[in-house]
Order: C-alpha cells, then structure tokens, then sequence
C-alpha cells in the first residue's frame, strides 16, 4: 500500500527539477517568482533531492530540459521526483518566454507527462512523480455568487475500463503507459493565480508551509487533500477555504500507493 524507500538516505539520489520563467519577452515580468524558487529549493533539498534549477526557457528549451533531466542515470538510484514548473500560463499550458497569446511559444502539459511516462523514462518506472505547477490557467476569477437553495451539479459517471495485466515473454511485462503521477495546480482551470511581487505565489506559499509541517507522518495525498485523516491542521488546499478567488486543485493523478516522503 505504500512506495518502498529501498535505499538508505546516503545512497540514494533524489533529483528534482525546477523550471521558473521570470523575464519573458511580450507578457510582464513575473515579479516575486525568485521568492517561490527559494522556497521550493530549500524544501526539496531538505527533503533529500538535488534541485536541476533552469530560469527564462522556451517551450522547446522547457522540453528539452525535461528530455534530459528524465534520461538522468541517478534516477535509477532514487524511489521518487518532484517536478516544478513556474510560469505564465493559459488554459493550453505554459507559457515560454517568447510567448505572445494563447497560441505562441506554449508548452502542453501532455508535453510533461510523454517525457516522464513509462515509456519514455523507464528508470521512474514504479516511482512516484509529482508535478507542481504554478501558473494561470486562464483569465476568470475563480469564484461565484451562490445562492443557498442552489442545486450541485452531478457529476457524469465515468464507465470502467478494464486494463488486463499478463506477461507477453520472460522478460516484458504489461504495465500503464501513464501511471504514479501526483499533479498539484495552483488553480484550477479557466482561473488566475494570485502572486505577491514581495512574497511570492499564494500556491508556493502554502504548499511549502504545510509540507514541512506534515510531511514527517503524512502521505501525500494527505498533504494536498483538504481533509486529513489524522485530523492535522488545515493542508494546502483547506488553507485556501477562505480565499474564494483561487483553489488549488489535483489533477490526473495516478497514484497507485501512499507515498510519504519521510524526510531526515
């Protein structure tokens, strides 16, 4: 039910990569951004990663980043990834630094999950991959006036798909394409995230508070659930319950196990 750690902390290579778009050649500067990036580094170094740190890249530098940092050997040795990626964003996916709208110079988030996937990355294989994405997704207000009378909408039913697992040789098994993914957006889609020039994005903020006070006897489901069933204090997305203009939100996430981190 749980992700093994095989490895002691002193031979084990985490890595992290941590991708910041600040100066961008049409749109403003993302002021603050550096603030997010201290705050990320610091955690995930204290969490036992090595911090790949890359600022002010096109999409197609942000994918050839990603290309090199998924054939990286260390990954062999290591039982997870964090995955960051800071931005401005539309709601397509992330803006390079030559972007202009909608349209130009955008990396797809489908992009992120190809070069990672169990295809692609074979020494994540199993591992779980967690994807923070701090950006816009688009240009609304992410909330409304409700009345109290008003009905919740029912959600539509997805039908089972049924994946049969079985070997095909010795040697080659069957397994997902995409699988062990954990994605934390800083909003969820159509919306603005919020930033402060001095302190940084909301999202980072709180997402970097709850996880050094939990992340020693949470999962992380647990860190980024809105509920917790140890009854610790309010986790990242509870923490914006009086904030109604952003929400963070999961998003396509795989998770096959709990995955905690058990730092120090």
């Amino acid at each position: 039910q749980i992700y093994p750690i095989c490895l002691p902390r002193e031979t084990r290579t985490r890595r992290a990569l941590l991708i910041c778009n600040v100066e961008f050649e049409h749109l403003s500067r993302r002021n603050g951004a550096e603030v997010d990036v201290e705050g990320m580094t610091k955690l995930l170094e204290g969490l036992g990663y090595v911090v790949d740190i890359h600022r002010d890249l096109t999409s197609q530098e942000m994918a050839t980043v990603m290309k090199d940092f998924a054939d990286h050997k260390e990954h062999r040795t290591s039982d997870s990834t964090f995955l960051v990626f800071m931005s401005h964003g539309v709601r397509a996916g992330l803006c390079g630094t030559k972007s202009r709208d909608e349209t130009t110079d955008i990396l797809s988030l489908d992009t992120i999950y190809e070069k990672f996937n169990n295809k692609h990355c074979h020494a994540l294989l199993g591992k779980p991959k967690v994807i923070i994405i701090q950006s816009c997704r688009g240009g609304n207000v992410g909330s409304v006036m409700v009345s109290d009378s008003a009905d919740p909408a029912m959600p539509t039913p997805r039908l089972a798909h049924t994946v049969p697992a079985g070997l095909e040789d010795d040697a080659i098994c069957e397994v997902h394409l995409e699988s062990d993914f954990a994605t934390l957006h800083s909003s969820t889609p159509d919306t603005v995230s919020w930033r402060s020039s001095v302190t940084g994005s909301l999202f980072i903020q709180r997402l970097v508070e709850q996880f050094r006070n939990h992340a020693c006897n949470s999962d992380l489901q647990e860190l980024c659930s809105h509920s917790s069933p140890l009854a610790l204090s309010p986790q990242v997305q509870h923490s914006f319950g009086k904030f109604p203009r952003q929400l963070p939100s999961q998003e396509r996430t795989t998770m096959l196990r709990k995955f905690y981190l058990f730092p120090g």
